[in-house]
This record gives C-alpha cells, sequence and structure tokens, in this order.
C-alpha cells in the first residue's frame, strides 16, 4: 500500500513539473466551461430521453436502457478515449531501473487508471436518465443497482479500450477485435425477440436492476479478468520495446519528387508525408483513425444505425475532424526532435505551418468520398456534407494550429509503448473543443434557422477561415517566434528526459 501511495504522490508531483503546467491555467478555465457545457448537455439528454420512455411500458424501457442504449455508448466512450487517454505502459519507463517490483508499478497504473474521473463523466447522462425510468418503477435501491452496474461496465470498458489499444499499436490486424466485439454485441439487438440471445441480454439488464449477484458477480469477474491480461501483456510488451533493435532497412523509397517545383514548400511537405509514412508512431495512429472512418461512413451509409439528425452529424462531423485531431493535435511536438535545425532559416517555420495546413486539409477529400453513398441515397445533402468540411478545414483547423504555439514537449518519432507522453491541458481544451464544438453549435443553428440557413451559415464560417488561412498562420508563427527561446529550452529539456 505504501509503494501505491508514493506513485500517487509522484504522479500528482509530475503533473506539477509538467512544463507546461503553468502555462495551462488560463486553459484549465475554459476546460471546467467546457465540461459544465457537456455535463449540462447530457443532463438535458438524459432526462428528455427518460421523459419520452416515462410513459411506454416497462419492458419498452427495460429494452431500451439495457439493449439499445448502453452498447452504444460504450462505443462512444471507446472512441472517446483514444484522443484523450494514454496507455498507463507510457509512464513506466522512469521506475524500470528502480529496485521495485516492476509488476507492482503496472498494477497500480492500471488501479490508476480505472479510478480516473474520465469514467464518471457518463454519470451525467445515466443519473438523470435513471432517476426519470428506474425510480418510478422499481424504487432508489434500484437505481442504485443500476449506477453501480453502468460504473463496472465503464471501467470493463476502460480495460478493454486499454487491452485493444495495446495490441493494435503492436499489429493493426488487432483492430478487428473491438469491431467485431461491439458489432457482435449490437447485432444483438436488432435480432427478433424469438431469438434466445434477446431474452438474454433482457435478463442481464433485469439483474442489474434487481441487484441479482448472478449477473453481478460475473460482470465483475470480466472486469477482474481484463484487469489480469493488461497487467500481463503490458509488462511483457514494455521489456520487448525497451530491449528492440533498430531496424535501420528501408524497404521502399519514395522521394516524391513532384513537389521539387514548389520549393521550400514542397520539401516541408515532403518532410510531412515521410514523418506519416515512415515513422511507426504517427502510421500506426493514422492507419487506425483512417479505419475507423471508413467504418463510421459506411455504417452510416448502408445502415439505418444513424438514421436521425444528431446521427447524421455526428459521423459526418467526426469523419472531417478526426483526420485533422490526429495530425494536428501535436503539431510542433514531432520536430521538436530536431527544432534547432528549423530555426536556422528565416521564416522556415511559417512555411512548414502553411505546409501542413495545406496536408490536412488534403485529407479532407477521403471523408468526402466515404460519403458520397450516403449522398446519393439522399440520408445527407451535398451542402451539408460540403458545410461540414468546409468548417472542419476552417474553423476547426484554425483552432488546433493555436497548439504550435503552446506545445513544447517534444515527441519521440518511433516508440509506442515505453514513451512517456503527457497531454497538457491546453492540449486537451483546444482538442475538446475540435471535437466537440461543431456538434453543439450546429443542433442550435439548425433549431434557430432551419437545416438549409444553418448549412449556409457553417459554410460561411468555415470559407472565412480558409480564405484568411495566410493570415492567421502568420499570427500563430509571430507568436511562436515571439517566445522562440523558450520553446526550444523546452523541447530540449524533453527530449533529455526521454
Amino acid at each position: 500500500m505504501n509503494i501505491f501511495k508514493e506513485l500517487w504522490k509522484q504522479g500528482k508531483l509530475a503533473s506539477k513539473r509538467n512544463p507546461m503546467f503553468d502555462k495551462s491555467k488560463t486553459a484549465k478555465i475554459w476546460i471546467y466551461i467546457g465540461v459544465a457545457f457537456w455535463a449540462g448537455y447530457l443532463i438535458f439528454l438524459g432526462v428528455m430521453l427518460g421523459v419520452a420512455l416515462r410513459g411506454e411500458h416497462v419492458y419498452r424501457s427495460q429494452l431500451f436502457g439495457t439493449l439499445v442504449l448502453i452498447p452504444f455508448i460504450m462505443v462512444i466512450d471507446f472512441l472517446m478515449r483514444f484522443p484523450f487517454q494514454q496507455t498507463p505502459t507510457q509512464e513506466v519507463k522512469p521506475y524500470l531501473l528502480l529496485p521495485v517490483h516492476k509488476q507492482r508499478i503496472i498494477d497500480f497504473l492500471l488501479i490508476r487508471s480505472g479510478l480516473d474521473t474520465f469514467n464518471l463523466f457518463w454519470f451525467f447522462f445515466f443519473i438523470p436518465f435513471g432517476c426519470v425510468t428506474v425510480v418510478g418503477y422499481f424504487g432508489i435501491l434500484s437505481l442504485i443497482s443500476y449506477l453501480l452496474c453502468i460504473w463496472i461496465l465503464i471501467l470493463i470498458n476502460n480495460y478493454w479500450h486499454l487491452l485493444c489499444r495495446t495490441l493494435m499499436n503492436e499489429n493493426l490486424v488487432w483492430l478487428l477485435l473491438p469491431i467485431l466485439f461491439y458489432g457482435g454485441i449490437i447485432s444483438l439487438i436488432f435480432i427478433p425477440k424469438k431469438f434466445p440471445a434477446a431474452n438474454i441480454l433482457l435478463n442481464i439488464g433485469e439483474g442489474y436492476l434487481n441487484f441479482n449477484l448472478l449477473y453481478i458477480i460475473p460482470t465483475i469477474g470480466i472486469g477482474v479478468l481484463l484487469w489480469i491480461i493488461c497487467s500481463k501483456l503490458m509488462k511483457k510488451l514494455v521489456y520487448k520495446e525497451i530491449n528492440r533493435v533498430d531496424d535501420t532497412k528501408i524497404k521502399h523509397l519514395s522521394e516524391y519528387q513532384f513537389l521539387d517545383r514548389y520549393g521550400l514548400l514542397g520539401e516541408f511537405f515532403r518532410l510531412e508525408l515521410k514523418m506519416l509514412f515512415r515513422n511507426r508512431a504517427t502510421k500506426m495512429s493514422m492507419r487506425v483513425i483512417f479505419i475507423c472512418v471508413i467504418a463510421f461512413c459506411g455504417v452510416m451509409s448502408f445502415t439505418p444505425v444513424y438514421n436521425d439528425a444528431f446521427g447524421k452529424f455526428f459521423v459526418t462531423t467526426y469523419a472531417f475532424c478526426a483526420v485533422g485531431v490526429t495530425l494536428l493535435q501535436r503539431i510542433m511536438a514531432f520536430e521538436g526532435n530536431y527544432i534547432d535545425g528549423l530555426m536556422v532559416r528565416k521564416e522556415c517555420i511559417l512555411t512548414l505551418l502553411k505546409a501542413k495546413y495545406n496536408l490536412a486539409t488534403l485529407f479532407v477529400i477521403l471523408p468526402f468520398c466515404l460519403l458520397i453513398p450516403a449522398i446519393i441515397k439522399a440520408k445527407i445533402t451535398l451542402l451539408f456534407v460540403v458545410s461540414v468540411a468546409s468548417f472542419c478545414s476552417g474553423f476547426v483547423y484554425f483552432l488546433l494550429f493555436q497548439l504550435a504555439v503552446y506545445n513544447t514537449e517534444t515527441v519521440p518519432l518511433n516508440t509506442k509503448i515505453a514513451a512517456r507522453q503527457s497531454t497538457s491541458s491546453m492540449q486537451k481544451v483546444i482538442t475538446f473543443a475540435a471535437l466537440l464544438f461543431p456538434m453543439g453549435i450546429y443542433p442550435i443553428m439548425e433549431w434557430a434557422c432551419g437545416q438549409k440557413i444553418g448549412d449556409s451559415i457553417l459554410l460561411f464560417i468555415g470559407l472565412a477561415f480558409i480564405l484568411t488561412s495566410n493570415i492567421w498562420l502568420r499570427n500563430i508563427y509571430q507568436r511562436f517566434m515571439a517566445r522562440r527561446y523558450k520553446n526550444m529550452e523546452d523541447f530540449r529539456d524533453s527530449r533529455n528526459n526521454e
């Protein structure tokens, strides 16, 4: 227990001593505002959905709450953890040379991951939903049992995410594991009631409401089993990576000679492409996000899953924003490995920022092509898709590029497991805003002005930021140069601490 207390204390001290801590106090205020906004939004959804189901038969309320609602929220929770949660093994490296049992450190980090407040965020939805739907039929004790089981399922989802993400870092084939798992559970929802699986799932939901230990104990057992598997697997992979031998052989070499005509801009464009397709960390991230975008667009185009207005907007926004967030969340962090070389030439950083923006904008073409079947089937309109693409390429990228000024921690290019990659408050608030701000503002505009006018406003805002990109990119460059010596010092310090 003493070692757990000491490691918990050191974790807090590490956050306070991070170079980004003092710079992120203002960002923390915005984080609190953003959390309050989305907490209120989830409370509103929980109450409204509960009121809509309150007049229905108790069977339908239970069926919706246990078979439809929870699996879909688990999928959303699983996807949300990718940009906001790091695997605990990234914090093991500083302790590997100390006379401490390494398994205990990994176990502690897994326990701390389970106790993270992020795992309680969905209670802003489930508490009001349960108060409206559960209390009226089953009583307060059933509500407590219901919320306890929800918390256990979220913990299971947490450790399931850590397991899948660790395996995917080793081989992208493991991406099929969560796809098959969640796809299998969701497919059971649409199976006719006469099929035994529907009755089994319904019985599990009733067992949760009635605090039936025959259902709760096996659920806890699944969580413990996932915890043990994560612990053993992460210990094995950490040592495997630390003892790795770098492969210096290049199987395929592309110089992208067509970029020579664009001068220095082409050189930085070439540098970005090589970083994406040659370095293990960036290459794996891009592969995972592309597959997720393809899966979401395919589900919306060829299934009835996302037929509601919010579902369509969620998938479309995610498709256009996800790639940009993956590319730009750690903007300049990879360049921290060679920032001194970039600073020797005037306006070199400005050209680099322009190359990054052009590349991120080009990646918008992929989700646009993937959404063409949905446009043909009249599930979404062409104006809607163009508006969301414009808004993401303009306003959302404008937000993400602000991180170029504040990111001062070097990210290793090839380390996947053992490297500690802390996320600053500024990164969290801007990434959070980039992903969720469009989903919050568009329903308001659509409700106030109508769909066509809302789409037109979204398109106008996006085009305004796209057409003025040179202006705000130069502003970011000037702010970066105003604090260049402090940033360069922090980049060097973070490299030396690896």
